[in-house]
Order: structure tokens, then C-alpha cells, then sequence
């Protein structure tokens, strides 16, 4: 009788997954992709040769920024470089333990969770250096000084579990004693629905990103953050650039022009703003200019990209702390050289 090894039952269960995560964003739309062609640029070789990576995100974010960039300006010197939108779950990470992508960006938590399963992956770039989230009260409440004491009680509407917002306001609980189900209930929902849920007033609290911050700011669905992630958390390794390690040993080459592309980006962005937030229309083409410029200004202002490219030992400590705590990373053995390896940052 024909018998499926556990890992090869593994690998099928994964192109499975990734195979319903590309139908799913190619349902009625194409997904969201940024290319070099498309941005009127192309990463010229030096030599003339060219090769094709794909980066998997699990959304469009403006937070990624510095990856758009760098496409649109063509930084990556004989790579043409694409990004590609991978909705759901663990779709993105997925596309690169089946080959499907070069890479995925990501909080670095995702390689301890490859790591425990016994796949290598590594974070080989910084992109987004602060937790990304904020937590809003719908606009007819009036959060005290006393974090605690206000959430105490409250319903929270959150991303399904296994994101990192999901994960953070996991780990708050926590640090503010409160036991979920008792003390605080999730009630977890597609980022999308979030403003719908406040608006029906199914929860009073809500932990959001931009652009969905300031949009329901403006829309009067809740007020501005009471508290404020990136600045409360510090360094954290919230969103970077993580490839297989057989790529790093394999293709050496390649991992280096692609670092120094987006080392390129990012400090484009922190000297040419005004051209950055052209870049930033081109990529978000339906959002009001006024929103996206104020989403701009926040991430500026809360310090959410970290212009070298390096991702410290605290930031990694930060991010790996909030899953151990939300438990979803139950081994405290995997520490930062296990999941980073930065030696193509100059």
C-alpha cells in the first residue's frame, strides 16, 4: 500500500496552503504586486544579466515602504525584484519553504516557528524596527490614565491569532494582569472589519495599523491611540526581510545585492521625503492624499524604520518575548543567532 512520509505529508500540506492562498487573491482581483516594469524602473546588472526574486507580504503596507522604494528606483543592482501580496494566515511565509518566493517579509518569530518544526530560515534585513500597532477606544469613550483599570472589562477587536497584533495585545494582557475570557475578551475578526465591529459597538477597544489608524481617526470611529505601540515597546523586530538559509550559503551574491537594494531604499527614504510619498501615491493609488500623508508623518514621527538595515539583539528580543508570552513560541531555547543573520549589512 502507497505511504506518505510525515514530511513529504508536510510539504504537500504546504503547497496546498500556498496554493489556496494564490487562488484566493487571484479570485476576482489580481493581486497586489510591485514590480520594477511596472514602476518604470529595472534593476540593471552591471553585466547585463538579471534575475527574478519575488518577496511575499502578507498585506500592502505602507510600512514596507523602503522594499517599494527600492523597486521603483531600481536599487537592486542585476535583480528584478517583485513583490507580491499573500494574503492569509502563514500564506507568505509558506511561499518560501516551498521555493514559491525568495522571500517574505515578516516578523522574525516566523523563523523560530520554522526552527521548531526543523526548517531554516533567516532575517537578513530590517525593514519595520517598531511594533506596528496602536490601540484605539471608540470615539464616545474617554480611556483613563490607568491603562489597566480602563481595559479591564473591555472587549477588544483584534487580527486573527497568530499575527503579531494579535500576539501584542496577548502579551499587554499580560503585563496588565488581566485574564483573557475573564477579564478582557478578543474578539478576533479580519483587519478589514475592524471599523465595522467599533461602529456596531460589538467591542469598545480596537488594535489597529495604518492606514486603518487614521482613516477611522478621521471618520470619527475612534479617537487617537491611547497607547502607542511603537513608542511604548522600543526597538522590535517587527517586520523583516527573511529568506531560506540554503539561499545565504548557496547564493551569497544574490543575498548581498538584495541587502544593499533595500539599505538603498531605506535611506532614500529618510533623506527625500516628498519623493518618497510620490512613490508612496503610486502604491496606494485610492487613499486620500491627506490620509496618506498623515499616515507618512506618524510612521516618521514614531521612529518606525530603522535607516541602517541592522536588526539588534533587543529588538529581537522584544518581538520573541511577545509570542513566548502569548504562547505561541512555548521553546525559550531559540535566541537571535538562530533566526538572524545580518552579514550583509554594511
Amino acid at each position: 500500500m502507497f505511504k506518505i512520509s510525515s514530511r513529504s505529508r508536510l510539504a504537500l500540506f504546504l503547497a496546498l496552503t500556498l496554493l489556496i492562498a494564490l487562488l484566493s487573491g487571484c479570485g476576482g482581483a489580481k493581486p497586489n504586486e510591485t514590480t520594477a516594469e511596472a514602476a518604470g524602473a529595472e534593476g540593471q546588472s552591471k553585466t547585463g544579466q538579471t534575475k527574478e526574486i519575488t518577496i511575499a507580504e502578507p498585506v500592502h503596507s505602507t510600512g514596507y515602504l523602503p522594499l517599494y522604494i527600492a523597486i521603483h528606483k531600481g536599487f537592486f543592482d542585476g535583480l528584478n525584484v517583485k513583490a507580491v501580496t499573500l494574503s492569509g494566515g502563514s500564506a507568505h511565509t509558506n511561499a518560501v519553504l516551498t521555493d514559491q518566493a525568495f522571500g517574505f517579509i515578516g516578523g522574525p518569530e516566523h523563523n523560530a516557528f520554522a526552527e521548531v518544526k526543523g526548517a531554516n530560515l533567516r532575517a537578513i534585513v530590517n525593514i519595520v524596527n517598531r511594533g506596528n500597532v496602536y490601540l484605539v477606544a471608540r470615539s464616545d469613550l474617554q480611556p483613563s490614565q490607568d491603562i489597566a483599570a480602563f481595559m479591564k472589562g473591555k472587549t477588544v477587536a483584534v487580527s486573527q491569532y497568530g499575527g503579531t497584533p494579535n500576539s501584542i495585545i496577548r502579551y499587554l494582557a499580560k503585563e496588565w494582569s488581566l485574564e483573557l475570557g475573564k477579564d478582557l475578551t478578543l474578539k478576533e475578526v479580519d483587519n478589514g472589519a475592524i471599523p465595522a465591529v467599533i461602529q456596531q459597538k460589538q467591542a469598545e477597544v480596537a488594535v489597529v495599523s495604518e492606514p486603518v489608524l487614521t482613516q477611522g481617526i478621521q471618520e470619527g470611529i475612534w479617537g487617537e491611540p491611547f497607547y502607542n505601540v511603537p513608542q511604548e515597546l522600543g526597538p522590535y523586530a517587527y517586520s523583516t526581510i527573511n529568506i531560506k538559509e540554503d539561499n545565504i550559503t548557496k547564493d551569497p551574491d544574490t543575498v548581498q545585492k538584495f541587502v544593499e537594494g533595500i539599505q538603498k531604499g531605506l535611506e532614500f527614504l529618510r533623506d527625500n521625503k516628498e519623493e518618497s510619498m510620490e512613490i508612496a501615491k503610486e502604491e496606494f493609488p485610492t487613499m486620500k492624499p491627506d490620509l496618506l500623508e498623515a499616515t507618512i508623518d506618524r510612521s516618521y514621527k514614531d521612529q518606525l524604520w530603522e535607516y541602517t538595515g541592522q536588526i539588534t539583539e533587543e529588538s529581537v528580543k522584544n518581538a520573541l518575548a511577545v509570542v513566548q508570552a502569548a504562547g505561541l513560541l512555548k521553546d525559550d531555547t531559540i535566541g537571535y543567532d538562530d533566526i538572524i543573520d545580518t552579514r550583509f549589512v554594511k
